[in-house]
């Protein structure tokens, strides 16, 4: 199974797979249907659908013009299997976690899932991301995770190893939604919006370099590495979502 995209390309192209997207073309005045919901076109007919870990492998989308006319557009998703992690010498309260946690907690989900509702013109993310830290690959996208022997869910990004310090780079321009720097699971945590529902978000920071509302561009230093949260040492947890559907980071890099 081959992930990278051609660089020559510098743009993003659809990886029809689980935890992929598909990226599209229509004219600007046609509408696309994904699942009864209506999907963001940009001014020269782009779109762009997410695909989660277990996404079935049958997916289809409606093209509607402004006549009436529809037709139905099918995809065909390749499937994936998925590696098991076993990570130990995690902290009990992180495994299971305290009555007097649990507030906190459905706060912290609550403020994530708010960041991840935007639905904004930009189309940032068609150029394609960067790697937003160096560092070698210690979690990957979709894994199983068992913590201290016991099974948890799914992980869902890619874990960049690193020193506490090193830049975090903003992998393609956005707006900040979530600056936080003491979340329960997740440390020091930041969402950026890069665009019709598409944000990235970084977990475990020691150290946040922008606000809330904050415009970003690519490659700025947005933040640093840490091992804040529920970790065993320092790293990068980057994430990509489109709007609730968890992707696979390393599926949008072109560089």
């Amino acid at each position: 199974m081959i992930f990278s995209l051609q660089l020559q390309a510098k743009t993003l192209q659809s990886r029809l797979i689980q935890g992929g997207f598909h990226i599209g073309k229509v004219q600007p005045h046609e509408d696309i249907i994904y699942k009864g919901q209506s999907v963001r076109v940009d001014e020269t007919g782009r779109f762009i659908i997410g695909f989660g870990r277990d996404a079935s492998l049958k997916q289809s989308y409606i093209v509607r013009s402004g006549l009436g006319q529809q037709r139905q557009v099918d995809l065909k998703l390749e499937k994936r299997d998925y590696k098991v992690q076993r990570i130990k010498g995690v902290a009990r309260k992180y495994v299971t976690p305290p009555e007097r946690v649990l507030k906190r907690i459905r706060n912290d989900n609550r403020q994530v899932k708010e960041a991840r509702k935007y639905d904004t013109e930009y189309g940032f993310f068609f150029k394609g991301f960067l790697r937003p830290a160096e560092g070698p690959v210690s979690g990957v996208y979709g894994s199983q995770r068992y913590f201290n022997g016991k099974p948890r869910r799914p992980h869902f990004g890619l874990d960049i190893a690193g020193p506490v310090g090193a830049g975090i780079l903003a992998p393609a321009a956005g707006v900040v939604r979530l600056a936080e720097s003491d979340m329960y699971y997740s440390g020091g945590t930041l969402i950026i919006d890069h665009g019709a529902g598409i944000s990235s978000s970084f977990l475990h920071l020691s150290k946040l370099n922008v606000k809330a509302g904050q415009k970003v561009k690519r490659g700025e230093v947005v933040a640093e590495m840490g091992a804040t949260g529920r970790v065993t040492g320092p790293h990068l947890d980057w994430r990509i979502n489109w709007f609730d559907v968890r992707m696979d980071p390393a599926l949008m890099l072109i560089e």
